[in-house]
């Protein structure tokens, strides 16, 4: 098996328009760029503890809710329960619907898939806010992007 380098992941251009897709998951699906990006985290690991989540939370601003949050809105699920004899602590994994958010932005990085243009699929489309407004455009720039 190759080893991937550096120049490897450049020439792929992964993270060429990473901001958007990023801020399109974000406003699409009620999340913050901390959280969207911790469940990135979370879906690398695949089976983590609350333990792992407070560790991994020292990378991001401090929400007291966020965990709580997350489990309510079904983005983390509950993979093994404990016992309180032999398992001590549950197990969490992503569920499928953070999976499949996740797949699809790595989709569009890749190209094989477009930011979706519809104002009933997107509400950045509608374009409320000067922000929305720029976005509009570069999501444009960025479905007419073949080489990403």
């Amino acid at each position: 098996m190759k080893k991937v380098n550096a120049s490897d992941i450049r020439d792929l251009n992964l993270l060429k328009h990473y901001r958007l897709i990023r801020k399109w998951a974000c406003k699409n699906n009620n999340l913050n760029d901390a959280d969207l990006e911790l469940l990135i985290y979370f879906d690398c690991m695949d089976l983590f503890t609350k333990q792992d989540f407070k560790i991994g939370t020292y990378a991001y601003s401090w929400d007291n809710r966020r965990w709580n949050k997350m489990i309510k809105n079904d983005w983390i699920v509950v993979w093994r329960k404990r016992n309180r004899t032999t398992q001590k602590y549950h197990i969490y994994k992503v569920s499928f619907k953070c999976k499949q958010l996740i797949a699809r932005m790595y989709r569009i990085m890749l190209g094989e898939e477009d930011l979706p243009t519809s104002k009933r699929r997107n509400p950045i489309m509608r374009g409320k806010t000067y922000t929305d407004k720029v976005l509009i455009t570069a999501i444009h720039n960025l479905n007419k992007d073949k080489t990403r």
